[in-house]
């Protein structure tokens, strides 16, 4: 069974008139974001650069919850279009825009217009950490190995 959850949304004024996220089929994961740009708007992000593009929504999660933003593999692969600072958090009490850091490494200017689908958005449950101070840690095969110690 699937779990459901309903998160409730407002569109900003420059966000009115997009489709309202949902998931493109049974089996995705995510939302896809869309660019609230204006109508004849382009946003044009040159080859290295960063934009921060608006989607124009602000959305209330439920408590122990988070969105996290991600890039859509198809711009990643085609373009050389990512998120940024993936994946980006929005935590259950930020009630601002939703607003993606997108950055072009790849090889040509990336053009984004009014509607287009920057990122996706994944609805996740939080955990709640305590952190608790020792002494010393327990040991295990891997120790401190890191950054490919356990192969290619």
């Amino acid at each position: 069974m699937t779990a459901s959850v309903s998160v409730q949304f407002i569109w900003l004024e420059h966000g009115r008139g997009l489709e309202a996220p949902r998931q493109q089929t049974s089996g995705a994961a995510g939302v896809d974001l869309l660019a609230a740009l204006g109508i004849s708007e382009t946003l044009t992000i040159d080859p290295g650069k960063r934009a921060l593009v608006p989607t124009g929504m602000a959305i209330a999660l439920p408590p122990g919850y988070e969105a996290q933003v991600r890039p859509r593999s198809g711009l990643a692969a085609k373009f050389g279009v990512t998120v940024l600072n993936t994946p980006g958090t929005i935590d259950a009490d930020y009630r601002g825009e939703i607003k993606v850091i997108l950055i072009n490494q790849g090889d040509t200017a990336f053009e984004i217009r009014r509607g287009d689908r920057i990122a996706q958005m994944v609805i996740a449950p939080v955990t709640t950490v305590q952190f608790e101070l020792k002494e010393a840690l327990d040991e295990t095969q891997r120790g401190a190995g890191g950054f490919g110690s356990t192969g290619r």
